[in-house]
Order: C-alpha cells, then structure tokens, then sequence
C-alpha cells in the first residue's frame, strides 16, 4: 500500500508552497502601498505567477501519472469527499490565479515580463471591460485561495498532530 506521493510531487508540493505564500504576501503589499516597494513587488509577482502555473500543470501530469496514497479508511465518506473537492479547489485555484492575472495585465496592455528580455504575449485584447471584470475577480480569488490554504494547513497539521494518521507523513520529504 502506497503510503507517500512519488518524491517529485513532495518537492514541487514544496517549492509550491513557498511560491504561493510568498505571492500571496507579495499580492498583499502591492495592493497595501504606493511606495518605490510597489513597482518592486510588481516586478516580482508576475514571474513567480508563471512559474507557479508552469509548476501546477507539471504537479499535475505528476500526479496523475503517479497517483497518490489513500487517505485513512476511518474517515469517514463526507470527510473524504471533502478533502477530495478542497484539492481540486486548490489545483483549480493555482491554475486560474496566474491565468486571470496574466489576462488582468494583457486586458490592461501591461506587458508580462518574466526578466533577461522575456516578455510572454497576451493572452486577451487590451479591453477596459476585461480589465474591470478580472481585476476584481483576481482579488476575490487571492482571498478565496487564502482561506482553502488556512483550511488545508489545518487539515495537515490536524492529521499530523491529532489523528496521527500518516496524511501529513505522505507529503513530507522524508522517506
């Protein structure tokens, strides 16, 4: 019985993880100040939201061709429905954060520069229409993905330090 995810997954779960905070502290800031910080923040947010939804398809090919442990046969059937949907919640969430960001910025004629000269196209028209319906919809996500990432912390450490059930031993690095 298969008791961790495959090692690449725990990894890129890892850097994962760091990249979405750190963006998510990153998105905060930016939306907090109008200082010399902000064009600073900007610069840095829009390259780590490709990498992340590079990184999130290739977690997701990953995952589906490595599949992954079972979660613990007392839980019940609603738990285990949930904490299925939560995942999709967040596999969905980092593919459309970047996503809604990137056609935010085409919308708004803002370039994507990931850095060294390398600039993506847009995705959609420059449009102020799109632009004042994804701005908003990017924020309201932002505060979305944060809850279902307060939520899935805490089902981790409920599992890792309540049940001791072997859930948050699944992602762990160690083997």
């Amino acid at each position: 019985m298969k008791t961790q995810f495959a090692l690449s997954l725990r990894i890129i779960h890892w850097v994962m993880a760091v990249l979405v905070l750190a963006m998510l502290f990153i998105g905060a800031g930016m939306v907090s100040t109008v200082t010399e910080w902000h064009l600073t923040l900007f610069s840095w947010h829009k390259p780590i939201g490709i990498l992340i939804l590079v990184l999130v398809l290739v977690r997701i090919a990953v995952r589906l061709s490595t599949g992954a442990p079972e979660l613990p046969a007392d839980l019940k059937p609603p738990v285990k429905l949930f904490a299925k949907l939560s995942h999709l919640a967040l596999y969905a969430s980092m593919l459309a954060m970047p996503l809604i960001g990137w056609g935010m910025l085409s919308a708004a004629g803002t370039p994507v520069s990931l850095g060294a000269g390398l600039v993506l196209p847009p995705i959609l028209p420059v449009s102020a229409e799109w632009f004042a319906f994804l701005r908003p919809l990017h924020r309201l996500l932002a505060y979305a993905f944060f809850l279902l990432i307060l939520g899935h912390l805490t089902a981790g450490l409920y599992h890792g330090f309540v049940r001791r059930d072997g859930v948050l031993k699944s992602i762990s690095l160690k083997r």
